[in-house]
């Protein structure tokens, strides 16, 4: 899709907001034109890329990738490391896209969903492949807001309007029960949902998305044109929220909010879309 550019107010002072996260101050962005994928890179459209180049994923070569554990038998649970602060994920051997729940598990009849388990330096050879580049954290947010000004998610402010479900995040009890009253307990279809008003899918839940930035949270309230995030830092830039993210802990499933991992990092709720220069 063509997004002409110009200027919007990036960030938020949402209450429901994380400070620490870096979400604000409200800040004025000027963006030239550029291109950006309506559907987040799909298992089809990375097996291409996969099938021409020969690309193994850094989940294949590091031998193992995290998986919620909720999609696990009991059997790969048990044995699986687990961070401390988030005890939901394992780390499962020989999860990687083509097996996004470990051994056993098979994209098969998920061909228009999501690519998973992509690190960010994965994410960017597909770009190169493609011709394409990741977008930077301001094209994705502007891009996300879909044309509206200062709102909560690409849709407006109510996040399920006349009982609408509008994207897919986890409903009930986070991380033990989830009632899929959106439709789905993992992933979804890219084309799932209404499109934005730029005419742009599951800008909001189903899965991370990877941006070109580096993680930085120190922003001023100046104006800025093409803002391109630090210069150098640990982590970049992830944003969108994802199929686990609930409001009891993760309600990043909002246009402003945005958090980080490694660029070496993969998890079965992470991928990424592609953007051009115009």
């Amino acid at each position: 899709m063509l997004l002409e550019g110009g200027a919007f107010l990036m960030g938020t002072q949402d209450v429901d907001g994380f400070s620490a996260d870096g979400e604000g101050p409200v800040r004025e962005v000027t963006l030239s034109p550029f291109r950006i994928d309506a559907y987040a890179v799909t298992n089809e459209r990375f097996a291409r890329f996969v099938d021409e180049t020969g690309h193994r994923t850094e989940a294949e070569l590091f031998g193992w990738s995290y998986v919620f554990a909720g999609f696990l038998p009991a059997a790969l649970r048990r044995g699986a490391a687990r961070p401390p602060q988030t005890p939901w994920w394992c780390g499962v051997e020989g999860a990687y896209w083509r097996a996004p729940e470990g051994p056993g598990s098979t994209v098969e009849g998920r061909g228009d969903h999501p690519v998973v388990h992509v690190s960010w330096s994965d994410a960017v050879a597909f770009c190169r492949w493609a011709g394409a580049r990741l977008p930077t954290e301001a094209e994705w947010e502007y891009a996300a807001r879909g044309g509206l000004v200062q709102r909560r998610y690409p849709w407006g402010d109510d996040l399920t309007p006349d009982g609408e479900h509008r994207c897919n995040i986890w409903q009930g009890h986070f991380p033990t029960k989830n009632t899929a009253e959106d439709g789905f307990r993992g992933t979804a279809p890219v084309d799932a949902f209404q499109p934005n008003g730029f005419g742009l899918y599951n800008m909001s839940g189903n899965v991370w998305e990877w941006c070109a930035d580096w993680w930085g949270t120190e922003h001023t309230g100046r104006a800025r044109t093409d803002p391109k995030g630090p210069a150098r830092c640990a982590s970049r830039v992830m944003r969108g929220g994802s199929f686990l993210c609930h409001h009891s802990y993760c309600n990043r499933y909002r246009v402003a909010a945005r958090t980080a991992n490694t660029p070496d990092s993969s998890t079965g709720n992470l991928g990424f879309r592609c953007a051009w220069d115009a």
